[in-house]
């Protein structure tokens, strides 16, 4: 075994990662995370039944899926194979005013996406609910889409602008709006509640963000209109039920590019892997750090693009991120710092936003790639990992950030020593069984 997994005398789990090998493989990775959620939204909001194949397996999909089902929503789950993501989603939606009230507060637990544009959804629906969360989430910023949803009738209420939500639904008035920070769940969560509301709703992006919502309005019957980087809809539109597939997760499939661009005798092939042109800056940023990239397109599946992506080791440069690629790249740059220290280097600025994620990703990151032995310097929007010496592994806490345990795990391949990851099962909330998976893909 590459890996080993125990608990320690805290009662905190932890998986050991030993060094050295390469990785070489094909396969096929989970769902989409972003994709799935919307899907299961518009379908819970939609008139009759709607088949969702290869829904996201994790914890956070999971927990939209409870919360429709409070809501109204009829959800079956059928397995079609032995594969636990290779199931489907049976999803019968309530029609347009179809959701009631719940006599207890939703439990979004970990998933800031399920949170954010069901509240979009709740803000015009005559009641009152309350959306909770857990400690990671309760300590996440709210106010961006509370200020719009308030301008547009709701009234919503926080605890110092974070969760819990408390939102009083109402008739909802258009709106034309322009983010301060990009963000998909802002831009979803308007066009949520623009779907219920007088008159036209528009969203004015200053920075392309990913446009999932917007591709999958047109599949379940609404029509969207696009203008530059500007989206909008008209309200009091119905949705009808659809049939969909949700490609593979890029932002999980980014972790084995890594692994595979990293590591010198490694190739990783992945099929049925989305496309989107709004997630793949990713690939050309391997590219340019040198690494062997193959893209065979596919045709488009429901409203997403897929292909098959093959990714090799060569020879790696340094690499730079700056404010500009953050939007596009803002759930591969965790895996991209081990890249970089591979590389001869990393710096990334214009990112404070990972500071709003599970965790303060660039806190967590900066303290964990130390403990391996990198030297890294820690910025108010980003860092810099500097070239020197291999990492030499060491103790690391994965904060109860998904992200943040799958990128110490492939950042750990390349050390010279063993790498401990506490909490690694909180990779569950994205990709359960990512670690058999990297030790199936393991060679010496």
């Amino acid at each position: 075994m590459l890996y080993s997994s125990r608990m320690n005398d805290a009662m905190r789990a932890t998986t050991t990662i030993e060094p050295g090998g390469c990785v070489h493989g094909s396969l096929r990775v989970p769902g989409d995370k972003s994709i799935s959620h919307r899907y299961a939204i518009l379908a819970a909001l939609a008139n009759g039944r709607s088949l969702i194949h290869h829904y996201a397996p994790g914890a956070d999909c999971a927990t939209t899926l409870t919360c429709l089902q409070s809501l109204g929503a009829i959800i079956e789950s059928h397995t079609v194979s032995s594969e636990a993501s290779d199931r489907i989603i049976a999803i019968d939606g309530t029609g347009p005013a179809g959701l009631h009230p719940v006599s207890h507060p939703l439990d979004a637990g970990n998933s800031g996406t399920s949170m954010r544009l069901i509240a979009g959804v709740l803000a015009a629906h005559p009641f009152d609910t309350t959306i909770i969360g857990d400690a990671s989430l309760s300590r996440r910023p709210m106010r961006r889409i509370v200020e719009p949803l308030e301008r547009m009738g709701a009234h919503v209420q926080t605890h110092d602008g974070c969760p819990p939500l408390t939102i009083r639904g109402t008739t909802l008035q258009g709106l034309d709006y322009e983010p301060p920070v990009g963000s998909a769940q802002v831009k979803s969560a308007v066009l949520l509640a623009g779907l219920y509301a007088r008159g036209e709703t528009w969203v004015r992006e200053q920075v392309q963000t990913r446009d999932h919502t917007e591709r999958a309005l047109p599949v379940f019957g609404a029509h969207v209109r696009r203008e530059g980087m500007a989206v909008g809809l008209s309200g009091g539109q119905q949705l009808s039920a659809a049939t969909l597939t949700v490609p593979g997760d890029f932002s999980s499939a980014a972790f084995w590019f890594v692994a595979a661009a990293t590591l010198p005798g490694s190739t990783i092939k992945i099929g049925h892997v989305g496309l989107n042109p709004t997630r793949t800056r990713f690939l050309d940023i391997l590219t340019e750090a040198g690494a062997s990239v193959k893209i065979e397109n596919g045709t488009t599946t429901s409203s997403e693009p897929y292909g098959t992506v093959t990714v090799a080791h060569q020879d790696l440069r340094p690499i730079a991120i700056t404010e500009k690629d953050v939007p596009s790249l803002i759930d591969e740059l965790p895996a991209l710092a081990a890249l970089g220290k591979a590389g001869g280097g990393f710096r990334l600025s214009g990112a404070s936003e990972l500071r709003a994620k599970e965790s303060d990703r660039i806190a967590v990151l900066v303290s964990g790639l130390r403990q391996m032995g990198a030297q890294v310097d820690e910025r108010p929007d980003g860092f810099e990992i500097y070239d020197g010496p291999s990492l030499s592994g060491g103790m690391v806490d994965a904060s109860g950030d998904h992200r943040m345990a799958m990128a110490f795990a492939i950042a750990a391949l390349g050390a010279t020593g063993p790498t401990v990851i506490t909490d690694p099962e909180v990779v569950d909330v994205s990709y359960p069984g990512f670690f058999d998976t990297l030790n199936s893909l393991r060679r010496r």
